[in-house]
């Protein structure tokens, strides 16, 4: 299945699960379902696409680095002039039309566009209702553009604070103090948005209010192999400390499993293509 065979069903069709792009963990095989497609499309080099990647290749360098100022307003800059038909996508396919029904629990469908070890680049399409849960994206920096739909983000950064846990209580063993940066609606067309390693909201979720598309840049990619394994969290219920309470919204965020919800649908990326040179 290829992104543009979404527009020519009515229903999307779960084909093999994946977890949430570029984690190792949770990742759960499924039996496959019959999907119906059309031929794909044949698409030439998008400049806009291409421009990303060329400026990408100069603004990601590699683990343990940071984009400069200057590198994340020259990305963001070409990012938000970004259209989905950069990416082979149009608000006119049925996927994203309002009446648009999705069997079962509605899913998460991901396709890369690119990925090397410094960045990868990927699309991520979201049925109303989808929930892409709670996690984090530890020593990454992320750039993000919602290119369709209406989606709900709630991010936090860990708290900058000796406070982070309550040594006199165990049921707090589990749990580190979070700082609320967002919590609001986004609709496209939206300017990119960035999370740095500890800032910018840098553990989120997203839950589609209608049919969403949007683009990920994420430098470096998820590996559990450098110790850039994905993590899960969920909101607790613990009292915080009055004293952090007149500088923000607080909560205390416990690690678990992965969620049923971050198991995702991949699918092989079909549309504009980019141009990588021998020494990309």
């Amino acid at each position: 299945m290829t992104i543009e065979d979404l527009g020519s069903l009515g229903t999307i069709r779960r084909s093999s699960g994946e977890a949430l792009v570029g984690t190792d963990r949770g990742i759960k095989k499924k039996k496959s379902r019959k999907i119906r497609v059309r031929k794909s499309l044949v698409y030439s080099v998008d400049w806009n696409l291409q421009k990303v990647f060329d400026v990408c290749l100069h603004v990601f360098k590699g683990p343990g680095t940071v984009p400069s100022s200057q590198d994340v307003t020259n990305l963001c800059r070409i990012l938000d002039r970004m259209d989905p038909e950069d990416v082979g996508l149009s608000r006119s396919l049925g996927f994203f039309q309002a009446k648009a029904q999705v069997e079962g629990t509605p899913r998460v469908t991901t396709a890369t566009i690119y990925k090397c070890h410094n960045f990868e680049m990927c699309i991520f399409l979201l049925p109303t209702n989808a929930l892409i849960p709670l996690h984090n994206h530890p020593e990454m920096t992320v750039f993000s553009k919602l290119l369709i739909g209406k989606m709900h983000i709630k991010a936090y950064d860990w708290a900058a604070t000796d406070q982070e846990t309550d040594s006199t209580s165990t049921s707090l063993d589990k749990c580190r103090l979070a700082k609320l940066k967002a919590n609001k609606v986004f609709s496209a067309p939206s300017d990119a948005s960035v999370l740095y390693p500890t800032s910018g909201g840098n553990i989120h979720e997203f839950r589609a209010l209608s049919p969403c598309a949007f683009l990920d840049i994420i430098g470096p990619p998820y590996s559990k192999d450098d110790n850039r394994d994905c993590s899960f969290y969920k909101e607790t219920e613990h009292e915080i400390p009055s004293e952090m309470e007149e500088f923000g919204c607080y909560r205390y965020l416990e690690e678990i499993d992965p969620p049923e919800e971050s198991e995702m649908d991949g699918i092989e990326y079909r549309g504009p293509q980019i141009a990588v040179s021998a020494s990309s």
